[in-house]
């Protein structure tokens, strides 16, 4: 499965996954449809369809130009009743793209926005991928604009627990940004600040530092790692008590990275 990420905005990926024959694509949460059509133009391509993981304009802005220019079929969440959608998704739905050459399998992830979902699937050579939208980013998550810590902590452990060779695919180049906050939380973390060093490489290049892995995130994403005790010592600190619910760390780290 071939996929490539198309820059939109400051800061955004729009992910396009190309049929096996090379002559289609779907596109993953297109805020911009200005790079869609461009990049569908320059290469003659057809848009079979637009896969979105939820409803801020910076992910679905560019949809309904794309659906009624090109006609595809868009995915999206049923609980966010987008009126462009021709397929609502929930926990445990499927979704066949290019006459069913690939499957995704869908994640109700709330935490971000209610309604956020993932697109789990695989590749060709059976390699899991997901796109995850702004729930888990390299490094770091998402905002938690609408839902609780403890319903966030939930989807966020949702992905933790896929195979650790999964490619997580999101959609915001924050990674150095995120480790600069993860290191305030695991100075002494290696793993950290090797990743640091190779993501710096790659951003000198102007390269992207994803997809990363759910492998590289246990290891790296304090997010994910709030039963660590460098994780919950940094909270207690923060906070001044003694935590020993791994949510309540979560929510503590949150706040700090909301600041920070």
């Amino acid at each position: 499965m071939r996929i490539i990420p198309l820059k939109a905005f400051h800061d955004n990926y729009i992910w396009v996954i190309f049929s096996p024959d090379g002559k289609q694509v779907s596109v993953v949460d297109p805020g911009d449809s200005r790079p869609v059509i461009k990049f569908l133009e320059d290469k003659q391509l057809n848009l079979s369809s637009i896969l979105v993981t939820h409803y801020h304009n910076d992910h679905i802005g560019g949809v309904q130009q794309l659906k009624d220019r090109y006609h595809c079929h868009v995915y999206a969440s049923k609980h966010d009743n987008l009126g462009f959608t021709d397929t609502a998704l929930d926990e445990g739905d499927q979704i066949n793209l290019f006459d069913d050459s690939y499957s995704f399998s869908i994640i109700h992830l709330p935490g971000h926005t209610m309604g956020h979902i993932g697109y789990y699937g695989h590749n060709q050579d059976g390699q899991n991928l997901i796109f995850c939208g702004d729930t888990l980013f390299r490094a770091g998550c998402g905002r938690m604009f609408e839902g609780t810590p403890e319903i966030f902590y939930r989807s966020l452990q949702k992905l933790a627990q896929l195979p650790e060779n999964t490619l997580v695919y999101c959609t915001h180049e924050y990674t150095l940004a995120n480790i600069a906050f993860a290191k305030s939380v695991e100075p002494h973390n290696r793993n950290l600040l090797e990743l640091e060093g190779n993501c710096q490489k790659l951003r000198n290049q102007n390269l992207e530092t994803l997809p990363s892995t759910i492998a590289s995130e246990l290891k790296t994403n304090p997010f994910l790692r709030c039963s660590e005790p460098d994780v919950i010592q940094a909270a207690q600190q923060a906070t001044d008590k003694r935590l020993s619910d791994p949510v309540e760390t979560f929510a503590t780290i949150r706040r700090l990275k909301d600041n920070f």
